[in-house]
């Protein structure tokens, strides 16, 4: 059930739900649906904000039509988004010895964990086309945050903290726990190529360094 409903400036709705499967199965909905006035959707974990052309209609017509779909929504496992498989190499991890120590697992079995766990795209943030997947198994959460970021992640670096994994698209400073890289270009701003969107899942591939090299700069 939608839980809430505000406008998001004068030409968005934001509405909130009590978990992140049904804001998934909303989310879905909205852009099957497909309405004449439908700019954008976009999902942040358990809050869907509906962007609309306010020259073809206005927030409370808006608001009428999205409570209607949130009171009628189909079960979450019917909208869920492509399977990508992503290619990873756990040997350019610096953090993988760390997260391994902090959950007392042995390295070959923190891979194990992380590549056998199909993720679901919850949100997309911090850099352009950031996904952040959930959720990590039970033994690889509760690892923190760097206690001082890196001034520079590469592109391609796969990280985790608390029960999130993720992939940075972008060379930028980051604090997660790197545990391993993705040859694939997952992001090119400029072609508008953004291959993942909430709702897509991800399963993580281990692959070696020359496989990496074979690999790389390939796109997903």
């Amino acid at each position: 059930m939608m839980t809430a409903f505000v406008p998001l400036g004068d030409q968005a709705a934001l509405a909130y739900f009590a978990d992140e499967s049904t804001a998934l199965a909303f989310a879905a909905t909205v852009r099957i649906g497909a309405p004449s006035w439908l700019v954008d959707v976009v999902q942040a974990y358990t809050s869907v904000a509906v962007f609309f052309d306010l020259d073809q209609t206005h927030l409370a017509t808006v608001a009428e039509q999205l409570r209607a779909l949130a009171s009628n929504l189909a079960p979450a496992a019917n909208h869920q988004g492509p399977l990508h498989r992503i290619p990873c190499c756990y040997e350019f991890g610096p953090d993988l010895e760390r997260v391994a120590s902090h959950g007392g697992l042995s390295t070959d079995a923190v891979i194990h964990e992380h590549t056998r766990t199909v993720f679901t795209v919850y949100a997309i943030g911090f850099c352009p086309g950031f996904p952040y997947l959930g959720y990590l198994p039970e033994p690889l959460c509760g690892v923190p945050r760097l206690a001082s970021p890196r001034v520079r992640v590469e592109a391609g670096s796969v990280g985790l903290t608390g029960r999130q994994t993720g992939i940075y698209t972008e060379g930028r400073p980051g604090g997660w726990n790197l545990i391993g890289r993705t040859p694939l270009e997952l992001v090119h701003v400029s072609d508008g190529y953004f291959p993942l969107r909430t709702g897509d899942r991800v399963q993580f591939q281990r692959i070696d360094p020359a496989e990496f090299k074979k690999l790389h700069g390939q796109r997903l």
